[in-house]
C-alpha cells in the first residue's frame, strides 16, 4: 500500500509540474519518513492520509498549489473528520467539495478505529477547524483562485494519532522519545516547503504551528500566528472568524 500510494502521489493521472510537482516530491518523502515511524500507547491507531488519499492531495496541490506564494498558512496534523477524510489540510468536507470543487477518490487505511472511519467526501460528520478557516476564506476572497494566487495551506504533520477509545492525540502530546523522530521528519519537510514557495510570510494556525515555522524558516520570512479554530478552545468559540482576520490585519498579513 504505501508503495503504490507514493507512486500515485509523484506520477499518477494527468501531468503535474512545476512547485506542484516539487511539492509532491517532498510529501513523498514526508510520507515515506512519518510510515517508518512507530508509536506505543495510548496511540492504538494511526492514520496517514499521504498513503491512503494520496489521489486527493495530488488533486489539490495539481489545482491549487502552482507558483510561489505570499502567505503559507500552517497546520499542526489532521483531524478525523477533516484531512482523514479529504486529504486537505483543515480538509471539512463540504468547503472540499463545494468550495474548492474537488472530488478525488479517497481509499482506506489499512487499519481503521471502528470509531473513526474514513469514507471520503461521504463522510457526514464536519470538522469545525476546517469550516471556519475555509469560511473565513471564502468569506474574504470569494474563490479559491483569488484566495489561492497569493495563499497556500499546509499542515505541519501528516498524521492522525487514535487512542482506543477513539480520542485524537496531537502530536505535541506524544512521549518525547517518539515526538522528536517525527518533529526531525516533518521540520526537514516542511523547510523544503518552505524553500520551495518562498512566501514573504509564514502564519501558523496555532501555537505549536508557529513554533514549527520559527525553528526552520530563515531570515526575510515574516512569521506570523492566529488563534486556533479548533471548539476545543473556548476563545475559538467566541467569533473566531473575525478574530483571526482581525489578527491578519494587525500583523500586516492582510490589508484592512
Amino acid at each position: 500500500m504505501p508503495g503504490q500510494a507514493r507512486k500515485r502521489l509523484a506520477a499518477a493521472g494527468a501531468p503535474i509540474g512545476g512547485h506542484a510537482a516539487h511539492a509532491l516530491s517532498i510529501l513523498d518523502g514526508l510520507r515515506a519518513g512519518v510510515d517508518a515511524l512507530s508509536f506505543g500507547e495510548p496511540v492504538t491507531h494511526v492514520y496517514n492520509p499521504l498513503d491512503y488519499a494520496a489521489d486527493a492531495v495530488r488533486q489539490y496541490f495539481g489545482r491549487f498549489g502552482d507558483g510561489p506564494r505570499r502567505v503559507l498558512l500552517l497546520g499542526m496534523n489532521p483531524g478525523p473528520w477533516g484531512m482523514a477524510q479529504t486529504g486537505v489540510p483543515f480538509g471539512e468536507v463540504a468547503a472540499v467539495r463545494d468550495w474548492l470543487g474537488l472530488d478525488a477518490a479517497v481509499g482506506r487505511p489499512r487499519r481503521q478505529h471502528p470509531k473513526r472511519p474514513v469514507q471520503g467526501l461521504d463522510c457526514e460528520r464536519s470538522e469545525v477547524s476546517g469550516r471556519r478557516l475555509w469560511g473565513l476564506f471564502a468569506g474574504r476572497f470569494g474563490t479559491p483562485e483569488r484566495f489561492f494566487a497569493g495563499h497556500l495551506v499546509l499542515n505541519h504533520c501528516p498524521l492522525v494519532f487514535m487512542e482506543e477509545s477513539g480520542r485524537n492525540r496531537t502530536p505535541d502530546r506524544l512521549p518525547a522519545a517518539e515526538r522528536q523522530p517525527l518533529l526531525d521528519v516533518c521540520d526537514r519537510a516542511l523547510e523544503r516547503l518552505v524553500t520551495l514557495y518562498r512566501p514573504q510570510w509564514c502564519v501558523g494556525i496555532g501555537g505549536y504551528a508557529e513554533q514549527r515555522l520559527r525553528a526552520v524558516c530563515g531570515d526575510g520570512i515574516r512569521i506570523g500566528r492566529v488563534l486556533h479554530p479548533s471548539p476545543a478552545s473556548p476563545a475559538a468559540n467566541r467569533g473566531w472568524q473575525e478574530q483571526a482576520q482581525a489578527q491578519l490585519v494587525q500583523q500586516g498579513v492582510w490589508e484592512d
